[in-house]
Formats: C-alpha cells, structure tokens, sequence
C-alpha cells in the first residue's frame, strides 16, 4: 500500500522541479535595406505585406516594446514621467482575463498609461520590472489589465516568459518592435527566429533606430544566425528572410 503522505510530497517536488517550455519566440519586423525601423519611413517604401506575413504564422500573442506601443497601441492613453508613491518591490502577476492571445506591451517602470484593457482585438498584458509604482497597478487593475511583474529594476525577461509560458498559456510570442526590445530579448538569447521583411528603399538618417540595438557585449563578434528561406512578396518589391538563431 503507497504512503500517501511521501506521495503527496513526491509529487510537489515534481511540479516545483519540472522543465519549463517557454514560448518559441519570433522577432517579425520590416526595415530598409540599411537596417532602420522607423514606423513612418517603412510606411513609405512597404505595404501590408507586414501584416499579411505576421498572419501567416497564425495564433500568437503579439509583444511590443514602450516606444512602439506609444505610437501604435490604441489602448495606450498617455504616456507620463512616473508615478510617486510607493513602488512594489516584488514579482507580482495578475491574469485579469483568460485568452489564447495577448497583445503584450513591456513598460518597465510604468509610463505607459492604458485606456482600456484590450487592444487589437486581444486582452492587454503589461510586463515590468518590480520597481513599478503601486498607483500604477491600481491603474491596470481598474482598466482590467493583465501583467508580470519581474526584476528588481530592469524586467528579468527569463522569469517572464516562464510565466507567460506557465500562467499565461503563451506558446508562441511574436516581437513586434521595437529596436531596443529586439536588441532585449536578443541579448538575452530568448529570440529562436528573425523574420525580416527587407522593404526597397534606404533611410541613411544619422541617429534612426536599428532593427537590433541597444546590446551592452563588448565583442566586436557578430551573432550568427542559419538562414531558414528567403521569398519575395508577391506583387512588391519586399523580400521576406527567415532565420533560426542558433
């Protein structure tokens, strides 16, 4: 006859011990052929072929850094210099609603004010660092905002994607932009594959931001990607590459 007591802690030990499959994670972006992402320049020399191909890979939740949700998120009302008050210096997570797809937004210290708690179609998800005011949950809380709160003060973008895998059900996440997100989650070697539309045209402006940027190793040694496939847009001047990151 088992012990049910040695069983029970068996058990415990092996859920508190098991593998965690985080997300498979794709870097979808659009540049000139000089590597600069600025939103309204790629507007001018590529089409809707970037949200045509982003389609293609079919349901997945969509991350966005501050900068681009700025600019691009409906759900983001405002954004603001901080809050005061006190700051909540702990991992915290709040899953406000259930879905199979979030529209998720990194907003390490809590800047970005939200309108509501959906945005393109998905329920909004909010990833910080611990260092965010408390006022600022109540904000999300209120709008019925999802978010991981991880990190003392920059987000520990490991942790968070075991919890978006683990709490959140995230089994593939897209990285929509921008420069320094990518440059992020590259340097943390979270990223499994770029999927880069090269639109036809050059900025050459001094100061742009790069399709990768913000990387702090000193190496002068390039990360190496394997190339997966490479095809031409239909109808455009735009050719899509696809790399695994080995």
């Amino acid at each position: 006859k088992p012990n049910c007591k040695v069983l029970r802690k068996w058990i415990l030990f092996l859920h508190r011990h098991k593998e965690v499959m985080r997300p498979y994670i794709i870097c979808h972006m659009v540049a000139s052929i000089d590597g600069r992402i600025d939103c309204p320049m790629v507007a001018q020399i590529s089409g809707e072929e970037y949200y045509t191909t982003l389609e293609s890979f079919g349901s997945s939740s969509k991350l966005s850094g501050r900068v681009t949700a700025a600019l691009e998120c409906t759900a983001v009302k405002e954004e603001i210099s901080g809050y005061a008050g006190a700051r909540l210096g702990k991992e915290s997570v709040h899953k406000a609603v259930e879905s199979g797809e979030y529209t998720v937004i990194v907003n390490t210290h809590g800047r970005l004010q939200m309108a509501s708690g959906e945005a393109d179609g998905h329920p909004l998800l909010v990833v910080m660092s611990e260092n965010v005011p408390e006022p600022h949950l109540e904000m999300l809380r209120k709008n019925n905002v999802s978010w991981i709160a991880t990190g003392k003060e920059r987000i520990d973008l490991h942790r968070a994607t075991d919890i978006l895998s683990e709490q959140f059900d995230v089994k593939r996440l897209i990285i929509v932009g921008g420069g320094n997100i990518n440059g992020g989650f590259l340097e943390a070697g979270l990223i499994d594959e770029v999927s880069l539309l090269l639109a036809s045209g050059i900025d050459g402006r001094k100061g742009q931001t790069a399709l990768f940027d913000g990387c702090t190793w000193k190496s002068e040694a390039p990360y190496h990607l394997k190339l997966q496939s490479v095809e031409r847009i239909a109808g455009t001047e735009t050719v899509w590459i696809r790399y695994r990151c080995k």
